[in-house]
């Protein structure tokens, strides 16, 4: 793996882990009772990003070595996820 599939394998896996945690946690102005004039209901009442970046980077990187470590010791390859023999005979 070259250094730019590393970068962009943790890039992913940093953007899906933080979808997944942008709505743990959330509570919204309605959930609060205090609804702020020209918002909806439904927006954060107190989101606090940085503490939740910071959590989001250090599960990534944490997944980003396990999933390294699985591809760069070819304990699975792409022959492996290849389930319709589109890749070839192997040689």
């Amino acid at each position: 793996m070259g250094i730019t599939s590393a970068i962009v394998l943790f890039a992913v896996i940093w953007f899906m882990v933080l979808f997944i945690a942008l709505p743990i946690g959330l509570r919204t102005q309605g959930d609060e009772g205090d609804v702020v004039p020209g918002t909806m209901a439904g927006s954060p009442a107190n989101l606090n990003m940085k503490r939740k970046l910071w959590i989001v980077t250090g599960i990534s990187a944490v997944l980003w070595v396990v999933i390294a470590g699985i591809i760069l010791s070819g304990a699975i390859t792409v022959r492996d996820l290849d389930f319709f023999g589109r890749l070839g005979p192997e040689g």
